[in-house]
């Protein structure tokens, strides 16, 4: 199934999101160029998805983690809230960040906050810059009728009792679908922007479950992968919720995390044997995503987090059924990490090589839990909650007699099933969290190879976003695209030809990173409708595509356009 890395944290003290040069430390590199840097590492380490933090503008500006989302249209491109670049970074480098992830083979989810906007006038009134800087005509402005409570409740609404921002509408909003439609438009934006895979639905207790199928449902967001956030223990709630959105989106397993927090903190009053098919991956593996720790719950919310033996619990959540998701925090050796790093990526090995098929409880008791993975060659777990004592324990497996076992994790040695295929094991004292064995058929597990992705991301010139229009006479800049050396560069271009005469012409150009011209094309009305270019890249840098628009007619001096850009970022920075 993968292994999902949850790729930012909150450093200790911090409420405003990762360490960022805005905080007035030049030397500290955005958090997108930061994440950028370690993507071929992270693909080579078998992580398959990386969950970016939300990445608009946000109404505390250059301290803003994500969450208060100010204007749906700004990735760091606008001077709003005080700052042009996001707290991560611009848009020029997220889009090099998610490039350079799909060049390592990472699938890039990013985080929706369809709940709240923040940074209104105090009136429930949200107006944006335009590409040009006009105050006011940026792209889905706001008023009270798109949030509650000016209009009633929306339904399939879970819970209102947590209100992080202005509580918006997008069913019961007024004008009808103004709200609704504006969201899912930019949503749309969003993901063809970034070449997205998938989202973390963020909060959606608050959301409106009509709402969240047709997000799931509508345009580029229709059939990519999605988890929401239903922060609660009970699991009966989190599938009725699953049901109600027709089970479009898995959910974060929050039961099983706090099975897990009391395991690993408090060992000495918790039930090994209540990990047999824990929390929502027990009853539902393909819905559930596992996690040990996130943003909130490390720094004291929903419960609080898990402050000793951790790895205990990766050493569960990577074996056992769910898709796991792995914290930044916990995994990175970066300053304010926990650096567990080493003791995670031998079992996302064992992860994505062995622990396959369905879950056979092999023991349990108050200390210790065993089971088999019985997909594949079959994979034996067995953990030991206890510090002072390692346990002794003999189980019926599904291997073969008379067949040599291996533990992949260094924890204990060879051992060989007996005439009826029970096996003897040790299963080492968990100091530190370290108690846990992991045993499979003799076999080389094969280092991961990343497998290089080609990124399309789009671009649209238009007054109300935040790249211009094509200007009469004014080389205007679309993009510049971190392309590798060597590989092919597509590059289609549509735009509004009307009113057009034979006079009138887009000139399209790409440069080199060294300034130099890559190609040029003229376009003419013919060309509309769509055009394209391709290239083959001369070295590995910045690619910049610029347009000029000549003899534009008055009805459309400015023609609005869309730039689609498939190419091959590089693997490394």
């Amino acid at each position: 199934m993968g292994v999902l890395l949850q790729g930012f944290f909150f450093g200790p003290g911090r409420v405003s999101g990762v360490p960022s040069p805005l905080d007035g430390d030049n030397t500290i590199p955005f958090w997108w160029d930061h994440l950028a840097a370690q993507a071929h590492a992270l693909a080579k380490a078998g992580f398959t998805a990386i969950w970016l933090p939300p990445p608009l503008k946000g109404a505390s500006g250059s301290s803003s983690s994500g969450y208060d989302v100010f204007d749906d249209y700004d990735l760091g491109a606008k001077n709003q809230k005080g700052t042009i670049p996001t707290r991560y970074g611009t848009r020029e480098l997220l889009q090099r960040c998610a490039g350079m992830m799909r060049a390592n083979g990472i699938d890039v989810y990013v985080d929706l906050v369809e709940n709240q906007r923040d940074g209104d006038d105090g009136k429930f009134n949200f107006k944006y810059l335009s590409a040009i800087g006009g105050v006011g005509s940026g792209r889905f402005g706001k008023g009270p009728g798109d949030f509650h409570p000016h209009v009633p409740e929306d339904p399939g609404v879970f819970s209102d009792q947590f209100q992080f921002g202005r509580d918006l509408a997008p069913i019961n909003g007024v004008p009808k679908d103004h709200c609704g439609n504006g969201l899912l438009d930019a949503a749309d934006w969003l993901t063809r922007a970034l070449d997205l895979q998938g989202y973390r639905l963020d909060n959606v207790k608050g959301v409106s479950t009509v709402f969240v199928q047709r997000l799931l449902t509508h345009g580029a967001m229709a059939n990519k992968f999605s988890v929401a956030e239903f922060a609660d223990g009970n699991i009966q709630l989190i599938e009725n919720w699953a049901n109600a959105v027709q089970h479009r989106s898995t959910a974060f397993d929050f039961p099983l995390h706090f099975a897990l927090k009391n395991m690993c903190n408090s060992p000495d009053g918790f039930d090994m044997s209540s990990l047999d098919h824990a929390g929502l991956a027990g009853v539902d593996p393909q819905g559930a995503v596992t996690f040990v720790e996130n943003h909130d719950t490390d720094r004291g919310g929903v419960g609080g987090p898990i402050v000793r033996n951790k790895i205990l619990a990766y050493a569960y959540i990577l074996t056992s059924e769910g898709y796991p998701c792995v914290f930044y925090r916990d995994y990175s050796k970066d300053q304010d990490c926990f650096g567990l790093k080493d003791s995670i990526d031998p079992l996302i090995k064992v992860h994505e090589q062995l622990a396959l098929g369905p879950t056979q409880q092999r023991w349990k008791d108050g200390g210790v839990f065993a089971f088999e993975r019985m997909g594949g060659g079959h994979l034996l777990v067995a953990l030991n909650k206890d510090a002072n004592s390692s346990r002794a324990i003999t189980v019926q497996t599904g291997f073969p007699p008379n067949m040599q076992l291996h533990e992949y994790t260094g924890h204990g040695g060879t051992v060989t099933t007996q005439g009826n295929s029970q096996v003897s094991l040790v299963i080492p004292k968990s100091i530190n969290g370290e108690g846990f064995v992991c045993y499979g058929r003799p076999a080389r597990l094969n280092n991961f190879s990343p497998t290089v992705r080609v990124t399309t991301q789009e671009f649209e010139g238009a007054a109300d976003l935040d790249i211009k229009t094509a200007v009469e006479n004014e080389r205007v800049q679309v993009s510049r695209l971190f392309v590798d050396s060597d590989t092919q560069l597509h590059v289609r271009i549509s735009f509004d030809g009307s009113q057009w005469t034979a006079l009138t012409s887009i000139l399209l150009e790409i440069s080199t990173p060294q300034g130099g011209n890559l190609i040029t094309k003229k376009l003419v009305q013919t060309d509309s409708n769509g055009s394209s270019i391709q290239v083959r890249t001369t070295s590995k840098g910045f690619y910049t595509i610029f347009v000029t628009s000549t003899n534009t007619p008055a009805g459309n001096k400015a023609p609005v356009f869309k730039v689609a850009a498939s190419y091959t970022a590089p693997q490394v920075l």
